[in-house]
């Protein structure tokens, strides 16, 4: 492995991988503030929505491992530089997209960029840096990929309100330039020793099995988890892509230099940490796609008023998370990482559980302080407990686990999360429609009921100032059209506020999971001096 000469200075090199780092992550949370304008604007449903979302993270989860690796090969600064131009290109085509194939397409190309920077930054953090350094310095690159990841809402809510959804892709194209030209000039140009072998069998499986289990759960609502073309239905594609996991599992045993080194796992807190990442990744972009439709349809808050909500979020996630990293070796990570997740989960349980329609802004900040409380108590113990054991030579490989699994729980929670909130909704929509069309004028009940029978099946198009996509038909009288609407809102709120308590109690009891399982793991007092050294550390 080079090292860089005495000449870089290391804080303005990590300055811009922080910059690439943000990007990433700020464009895995900022999408799901647009979503409600984007179901608008794009003339869309939750299905499509949910793809523009998740084709993003299924590139960037599928393809880390890939671009790890090529960067031993081509140099990890190239990869770098190549990724940021990639995903400026990518954002503006998102941008003057007018179609949600269009969107989708771009997104995934954006994906592709973000998952060739993400690798590259963490190498490169791991050679510029001093072994007593390291340890701060990714305390840095982790407290901005948080800070990123829950800044989504409110940077996107005002980008949204102020100059429209495609803005929240456009203003990525100066931000990434800059980002080039700086890692040109401050970022050294290090080499790493290249692999003897590239595993393209592994990638097919990795690729091909994450993508039909996203698929399917993206999926099986609108097909009604049956046929979606001839033999191929919901179960089948489900079916393939456990099969197909499966075969990367045994694919990757039998490799000399595999994608995936499954060694790692023998050691039980990177196992468990792994499991913990993949959990409140899960979580947190769930938790962002149901309340920012909570927040902007079912309590008609402008973009702008949705993001302002999710303040407190954000600011106690920035003010705890330097305090716990700096925690960590005093009271141990495990201690930190059960209470972390046991307040994250009450948090998003309160969310769950709490809001009326009556509920503002100021109404989510106490459950929403928590739920950042949870977040920024946990984020670095996570990491430190999953690395305290590895030897630095498998720290990039472990490294680059733990990306993948936090970008596959994005994935999985959006799709879950998604898939079952839209489950759920269309069944109480029915209900409520069952139960309360008699209260309408009797020209208006059929229609009422096939407006959103109508709309159940094109997949609940929620755009802002929508219900459920459902709208008066003409020849009503102004009254009648007007109780249409009434009764309509008045059904799609309640039904999505039920809804809602369902999929996020799933992410709830998943979080209140990952705190019981920190019980198995195994006390780091031994390696807390190597630990002070900085030597086997590394971050995800």
């Amino acid at each position: 492995m080079t090292r860089p000469s005495g000449a870089v200075n290391p804080w303005a090199a990590l300055a811009v991988l922080c910059l690439g780092n943000f990007l990433i992550l700020l464009d895995t949370s900022i999408v799901n503030t647009a979503a409600p304008a984007l179901m608008a604007s794009l003339d869309t449903g939750i299905d499509e929505v949910l793809w523009v979302l998740n084709g993003y993270l299924l590139a960037l989860a599928s393809l880390l491992i890939v671009f790890s690796r090529l960067g031993d090969l081509l140099g990890p600064r190239r990869v770098f530089v190549g990724g940021l131009g990639l995903f400026a290109i990518a954002s503006v085509l998102c941008g003057m997209a007018y179609s949600p194939g269009q969107l989708i397409a771009a997104r995934v190309l954006q994906g592709v960029g973000a998952a060739a920077l993400l690798p590259q930054a963490l190498v490169l953090i791991s050679m510029i840096f001093a072994p007593q350094r390291r340890g701060a310095a990714f305390g840095i690159f982790t407290a901005v990929a948080g800070v990123a990841a829950v800044s989504g809402p409110t940077l996107g809510g005002l980008v949204v309100t102020e100059l429209g959804w495609q803005w929240i892709f456009f203003v990525n194209v100066p931000l990434a330039v800059g980002g080039i030209v700086a890692a040109r000039r401050l970022v050294p140009d290090l080499r790493t020793p290249s692999p003897r072998s590239f595993d393209a069998v592994g990638v097919l499986l990795a690729t091909t099995g994450l993508f039909a289990l996203v698929y399917g759960l993206i999926e099986g609502e609108r097909h009604r988890w049956g046929t979606v073309a001839g033999p191929v239905t919901i179960p089948v594609v489900l079916s393939a892509a456990l099969l197909l996991l499966a075969a990367f599992v045994w694919w990757e045993r039998r490799q000399a230099e595999p994608l995936v080194p499954l060694t790692l796992f023998r050691d039980r807190n990177f196992t468990i940490a792994t499991a913990i990442t993949l959990i409140t990744s899960f979580a947190l972009y769930g938790f962002l796609l149901v309340f920012v439709i909570e927040t902007q349809v079912t309590l008609g808050m402008s973009p702008l008023a949705s993001g302002l909500a999710a303040l407190p979020w954000t600011l106690t996630l920035s003010a705890v998370a330097p305090v716990a990293g700096r925690l960590t070796d005093r009271v141990g990570g495990r201690v930190l990482l059960m209470a972390g997740l046991a307040v994250y989960a009450l948090g998003v349980a309160g969310v769950a559980l709490l809001p009326t329609r009556e509920w503002t802004g100021w109404s989510y900040a106490w459950v929403l302080v928590a739920v950042g409380l949870g977040m920024g108590v946990a984020i670095a113990p996570t990491t430190t407990e999953a690395m305290r054991g590895i030897e630095p030579g498998r720290a990039a490989a472990a490294s680059g686990v733990l990306n993948t699994a936090r970008q596959v729980g994005a994935a999985l929670g959006a799709a879950v999360i998604g898939a079952l909130l839209q489950n759920r909704l269309v069944d109480a929509i029915r209900t409520g429609v069952s139960e309360r069309a008699s209260e309408l004028p009797p020209e208006a009940r059929r229609p009422f009921e096939t407006e959103f029978e109508r709309s159940a099946a094109n997949g609940l198009q929620l755009g802002s100032g929508q219900h459920a996509g459902v709208a008066p038909p003409e020849g009503l009288s102004a009254e009648a059209a007007e109780q249409f609407r009434w009764l309509a809102a008045e059904i799609f709120a309640d039904a999505f506020l039920r809804a809602a308590r369902s999929a996020l109690g799933l992410a709830a009891v998943l979080l209140a999971v990952g705190s019981a399982l920190t019980i198995l793991m195994t006390r780091g007092t031994r390696h807390r001096r190597r630990d002070r050294t900085g030597a086997g550390t590394s971050v995800s």
